[in-house]
């Protein structure tokens, strides 16, 4: 997969904005009868469009971008914190499918690429948590992002550490990082998440030192085993939307740390 470098929208953006974009993003397609993903209107702007799966295919795709945005904190002080495991995913999908983040905009590190023929935008708010939804908001109004395909990924106390969950739709819960993207969502909350379970705090350990805390090695080993899971339940999700195989996904999920 390649990446793109972009231009920086413009100040004035909002959910409900147009898309128009002053250079072409190139992502690859491997599909020789394709629509092309960028059409030239008169202005000599650029404008996108979703690409056509190929009748011969048999498959049907969506061809509809995904923005895939993973919660946490800037800085090597939070690197491997429970509360930053939002990015962990970002960085597990990015090398998964080989797409670089090189490029900052709207306030996020970004990079552009594709999942199977899919183009997806990966983001990691550069931002602090609590002010997330300034880089989501902005980012899906520039590149005309429905809200069924903004895919957000963090941290959730409610679940097991490891035990991963796929939604279609859903509250805040609570969690700063998820109340500010449903508020530059003009405060819609109809967007898919999966929630990484972090566990919660043990005893009366105070929250907030609990969510910046690192994982003990046990904890890790299953960290990284969840995060494994949770790139193929992306690729599922964006190549077959919600469809069986995330009921399975979920299903399998909430009991495989159960005993028989």
């Amino acid at each position: 997969m390649s990446s793109a470098t972009l231009s920086p929208p413009p100040a004035t953006a909002s959910f409900s904005s147009s898309f128009l974009l002053p250079h072409p993003i190139q992502i690859p397609f491997n599909a020789t009868r394709r629509r092309r993903f960028l059409l030239r209107d008169s202005s000599k702007r650029y404008r996108a469009l979703a690409s056509l799966p190929d009748d011969s295919e048999g498959a049907r795709p969506e061809y509809t971008p995904w923005l895939i945005a993973g919660l946490g904190n800037p800085g090597n002080k939070y690197q491997g914190t429970r509360h930053n495991v939002g990015y962990e995913m970002i960085d597990h999908i990015s090398r998964a499918e080989r797409i670089t983040l090189n490029t900052i905009q709207s306030k996020a590190l970004i990079g552009i690429g594709s999942i199977g023929e899919v183009p997806i935008l990966l983001v990691k708010p550069q931002s602090y948590m609590n002010y997330s939804g300034e880089s989501v908001g902005p980012l899906a109004a520039y590149y005309q992002v429905p809200l069924r395909h903004i895919l957000l990924i963090y941290d959730e106390m409610s679940l097991p550490n490891g035990v991963l969950r796929l939604q279609r739709k859903g509250g805040h819960g609570h969690h700063n990082g998820v109340k500010s993207v449903i508020q530059h969502l003009d405060g819609s909350r109809d967007f898919p998440r999966l929630c990484i379970g972090i566990g919660n705090p043990p005893g009366s350990m105070d929250m907030r030192a609990f969510l910046l805390q690192k994982f003990s090695k046990e904890e890790q080993v299953q960290m990284e085993s969840a995060l494994e899971q949770g790139v193929e339940a992306v690729r599922t999700l964006v190549l077959k939307g919600f469809s069986g195989s995330i009921d399975r996904f979920n299903l399998v999920q909430k009991y495989k740390y159960h005993k028989v």
